[in-house]
This record gives C-alpha cells, sequence and structure tokens, in this order.
C-alpha cells in the first residue's frame, strides 16, 4: 500500500481528499494535518511514502513546511496542492522538495497518476502546466538566489504572521519569542526585502508565495 498523508487546513478539502483515495486501489490515507507544525510532526509519527500538502496554510505555510520535511526524511515524497498553476508558484514549490504540483481542481485520475508516480520515485506536474516554463523560473531563482531562501526560517514564520496580520504580542506568544525580538525581526525583514512599512511586507509574501490572496 502507498501511503499518504493529507495536508490542508480544510476539512472538505481533507475529506474530499480522503474519500476519493479510497477509490484507488493499492492507495491509503495514514493521517491528515491541518497546518505545517502539525505536518512535520505527522511525518515523524506515521512515515507516509507520499505527502500531499497545501501551499498555503496557517502557522506554518506550506513551502516551508515542504522545506522542513524534505531535510527532515528525504524519502517522503511531496505533492505541492494548489489553485494557483503560475509557474512562479510552480517553481517555487519545486525548489522547496517538492516532487509534483497539483491544481485542486484538477480531476481525480490526475490526483491518482500524481500520487502513483511520486512514490514510484518520479515527478508529476499537472498537465496545463508548462514545464519547460517552471523549468525557465528554476533557472532563473538559482541565479538570482531569489525569493524565501534568502530568508532564515525564523524570518519566514515571523513574515507569515505579519503578513497574516498578527500583532507584536501573538507572534511572540505563538513562536515563543520576546516581543522585542519580533520587532528586531521586523526591522531585519524590512531591511533585508528593501520595503520600508508592513504593507510592502505583505506584497513580498504574496509575491513569494508565503501567503495567498486566496486559499
Amino acid at each position: 500500500m502507498i501511503r499518504v498523508l493529507v495536508v490542508d487546513n480544510h476539512a472538505l478539502m481533507c475529506a474530499g481528499l480522503r474519500l476519493l483515495v479510497r477509490e484507488m486501489d493499492g492507495i491509503e490515507v495514514v493521517g491528515e494535518a491541518g497546518d505545517g507544525r502539525a505536518a512535520i510532526d505527522a511525518v515523524r509519527r506515521l512515515h507516509p511514502e507520499v505527502a500531499l500538502i497545501d501551499l498555503i496554510l496557517p502557522r506554518m505555510n506550506g513551502l516551508e513546511a515542504i522545506r522542513r520535511i524534505h531535510a527532515l526524511d528525504p524519502a517522503v515524497r511531496i505533492v505541492a496542492l494548489s489553485m494557483h498553476s503560475g509557474t512562479e508558484y510552480v517553481g517555487a514549490a519545486l525548489r522547496a522538495g517538492a516532487c509534483g504540483y497539483l491544481v485542486k481542481d484538477a480531476a481525480p485520475q490526475e490526483l491518482e497518476n500524481a500520487i502513483r508516480e511520486a512514490a514510484a520515485g518520479g515527478s508529476y506536474l499537472a498537465p496545463r502546466i508548462s514545464r519547460e516554463a517552471v523549468e525557465a523560473v528554476l533557472d532563473r531563482l538559482a541565479e538570482s538566489g531569489a525569493a524565501p531562501d534568502i530568508l532564515t526560517p525564523r524570518q519566514r514564520e515571523v513574515l507569515q504572521a505579519i503578513a497574516e496580520g498578527e500583532s507584536t504580542k501573538q507572534i511572540a506568544f505563538r513562536l515563543g519569542l520576546s516581543p522585542k525580538t519580533v520587532e528586531t525581526h521586523r526591522a531585519m525583514l524590512m531591511s533585508r526585502l528593501g520595503v520600508r512599512e508592513v504593507a510592502g511586507l505583505v506584497r513580498w509574501a504574496i509575491r513569494n508565495g508565503v501567503i495567498s490572496t486566496a486559499s
């Protein structure tokens, strides 16, 4: 059996994926997680062969979860899920460690193909996505050293929280930091990203897939 972990913060999406997988021979959903941190814990406990991970998640975004899971256990094959089919999103997911990318309105057969291809050690891109275009994006990112890789994991966590509208006190409490440390991180983010206000941080986070205007 191919053991699959489903990571999405929408209960209906998780339920739908579980029902679809139930109809696939030799594939089973062994667990679900609703945010990035829970996904990492689930990988440690369940050791799935394939993880289906939404890019937009609370607490820790999908790209960061993909990075950490890939570093924790490279044997776990990750298929990114998203409403977006733009090459920038696809390129960021593949660069983070995903071996596949599936758009959420895909046909059930695409889901099965993605899971089986990932489990077999291959890669899968939704048919509507141009592999050549994604490779061009990956080449450009590699040359520029752009987007989330210029930030530390902690900076990405703070950036996501800021972009999602959390206050300094809320961020400090959730991440176990002092308010002063959070403020320092905010100042460093602004300096590193070349912006002067929180709105600029939010725009950067949306443009680089840290958060989205729609999930």
